[in-house]
């Protein structure tokens, strides 16, 4: 079939295997990761005290988890992915575009991956071969990339390649290395803080660096909304993974179990070691890969380096290839397969320049967690809606793979589904062009940049209501015609 192949197809029932506890650890294993250590310690850079970053953390997975659980249930019933559920509300062609917008933003996340990991082996290398850390620049300036990094960081990428060429089976002792090693690594770390503070109370004392309510409140929105964009992405695609699931029930509790408890007892760690830098070296490093560089033994740092870059391949790999691989594969059935879609992932990812984006906690929270979530919340917002509100969760699963059929539209797009996208994504464009400085703030009213903040829920919001007046107002006329 023209809209089908072996990876687009539905899951048989004797293949639906996933119970509770493996997305509890899938999960806790996706959790498990150096950007959502990140993700917390950047909340303390920007100025919040621990609770106040723990809180941000685990309201924002508690939130997230919402439209996973509401995505995955199509996963589940009907054993069909992302890309083909989306054709129900967006038209068998039209799902091209969700499904390529998030394919994009897992590139992005595969680039950043990369660069934490070959990063890991410049801090690594560097201690052998100092001569690394001096090579002549060879990149332009304004690209903000040396010599050293940049050979450790395409190494680490083609790495990754390798991986995609093996298969996807390669990665499973990957992952129960990652499993094994990197709760290790992240409990040593968490020791060390509480050692250099001088136990926990000087770390937990520290203040907010925000001097009035109305300052923190500027800061926790869009911080918040950066918390949800972390997860837009799997928000969306959940139905890859939760077509595997035994039951609803199965895949309801074990992302609920797995999810918001994991991100916060990880991010405390991030919390718990950022704010003690702060108080060891009078400066805050909210990069683990940067503070593990500080550490005195040579044979210490090259052995939590080298687990740091093993435990982000399997991450990367399995997070951020086998969706966008998949998203691809749906351009173009018959002629991309995991594999080549796998490829371009990797090539897309370099294009990025995800070293910039993660120089910064500013860069990482506004520029890319929220410019993202603009666009993925929208496109849950039409999903959902179409789903429980339009179709009352009910599906003609073979119409999906049928031109002929009533997911086709007219010519595969569903005309409504793409006019409440654009109007879900225009709200946030103006503070998005303030924030990157395309314009100047005061070219735009300060309540319409401010929007900006609460991207993902004005997206959602937004397509969502939109979507649903305008296929009601449809079935109107067609009911009176």
């Amino acid at each position: 079939m023209a809209y089908s192949n072996s990876d687009l197809d539905v899951v048989p029932l004797d293949k639906r295997t996933w119970g509770t506890w493996n997305y509890a650890a899938l999960w806790i294993s996706m959790s498990l990761c150096i950007p959502s250590y990140m993700l917390a310690s950047s909340l303390i850079e920007g100025g919040m005290n621990w609770w106040q970053a723990i809180l941000t953390v685990f309201l924002g997975n508690a939130i997230v988890v919402l439209p996973m659980v509401l995505n995955g249930a199509a996963g589940t019933k009907y054993g069909i992915s992302f890309p083909v559920f989306a054709r129900a509300s967006f038209g068998i062609r039209g799902a091209n575009v969700p499904a390529l917008l998030r394919a994009i933003v897992a590139c992005g996340w595969f680039g950043i991956q990369a660069w934490i990991g070959g990063f890991a082996i410049y801090q690594a290398a560097s201690l052998w071969f100092p001569t690394l850390s001096n090579l002549p620049a060879v990149f332009p300036e304004s690209w903000g990339l040396q010599t050293g990094p940049a050979i450790t960081f395409f190494l680490f990428w083609l790495l990754n390649m390798w991986v995609v060429y093996l298969g996807i089976e390669s990665i499973r002792k990957l992952l129960v290395f990652k499993a094994f090693f990197l709760p290790v690594i992240a409990l040593a770390l968490l020791a060390w803080a509480i050692q250099a503070a001088n136990g926990l109370g000087p770390i937990l004392s520290q203040p907010s660096k925000f001097k009035s309510t109305s300052d923190f409140l500027k800061f926790f929105f869009p911080a918040l909304t950066g918390m949800v964009g972390f997860w837009a992405t799997l928000s969306l695609n959940i139905p890859d993974f939760t077509r595997y699931a035994k039951s609803q029930k199965a895949q309801v509790w074990g992302q609920i179990l797995g999810l918001p408890p994991s991100m916060t007892v990880f991010s405390f760690i991030g919390v718990v070691v950022t704010s003690a830098t702060t108080l060891v070296y009078g400066e805050t490093i909210w990069d683990p890969v940067v503070l593990a560089g500080k550490f005195q033994s040579p044979i210490l740092i090259t052995c939590a380096m080298i687990s740091v870059a093993v435990s982000t391949l399997a991450t990367n790999i399995a997070a951020n290839i086998v969706s966008p691989a998949n998203d691809f594969a749906h351009l173009a059935p018959s002629m991309i397969d995991f594999k080549r879609g796998g490829y371009l992932t990797g090539f897309l990812g370099l294009m990025i320049f995800p070293w910039k984006l993660v120089s910064d906690p500013t860069g990482y929270i506004f520029t890319w967690l929220i410019a993202y979530s603009s666009l993925l919340g929208p496109i849950g917002g039409v999903m959902i809606v179409d789903y429980y509100l339009i179709r009352d969760k009910k599906l003609v699963v073979e119409e999906l793979y049928d031109p002929k059929g009533r997911y086709w539209y007219s010519k595969g797009f569903n005309s409504i589904a793409w006019i409440s996208l654009l109007l879900g994504i225009a709200p946030n464009i103006p503070g998005f062009l303030t924030t990157t400085h395309f314009i100047p703030e005061e070219s735009i009213p300060a309540f319409i940049r401010q929007l900006y903040h609460y991207a993902w829920f004005v997206g959602f919001g937004v397509s969502g209501l939109s979507y649903y007046l305008l296929e009601k107002r449809r079935a109107m006329l067609v009911g009176r015609g």
